[in-house]
């Protein structure tokens, strides 16, 4: 069964941006959505993953077994991460790291 599942992307290499246009509109720039199977997600997903280079990537999606119904997969360099505390993915920032005094 396909479900819906959107994609955000910043700083993403031009091949990365063209995979994702073959299965989802870009709605924004660096914003995908469309409604995938779970084969093609995690596929594509593998692919963005993979790909990411400097930049860095956010999938979300429907997930039946979390408490939240949806799911978050990250990728890249960020300032937030997903954390998952007693089964709810929430996000958790980072200060910018400070540089070593020389």
């Amino acid at each position: 069964m396909a479900n819906l599942v959107i994609i955000a992307t910043t700083a993403v290499p031009d091949h990365v941006r063209g995979a994702l246009t073959r299965w989802m509109i870009e709605p924004n720039p660096g914003l995908y959505v469309g409604t995938l199977s779970a084969r093609v997600r995690d596929e594509l997903w593998h692919a963005v993953s993979n790909s990411v280079g400097d930049g860095a990537a956010t999938c979300i999606y429907p997930h039946a077994d979390r408490e939240q119904r949806f799911a978050i997969r990250t990728a890249g360099q960020r300032r937030r991460s997903v954390i998952d505390l007693d089964g709810l993915q929430l996000i958790q920032f980072h200060a910018e790291n400070e540089q070593d005094p020389e």
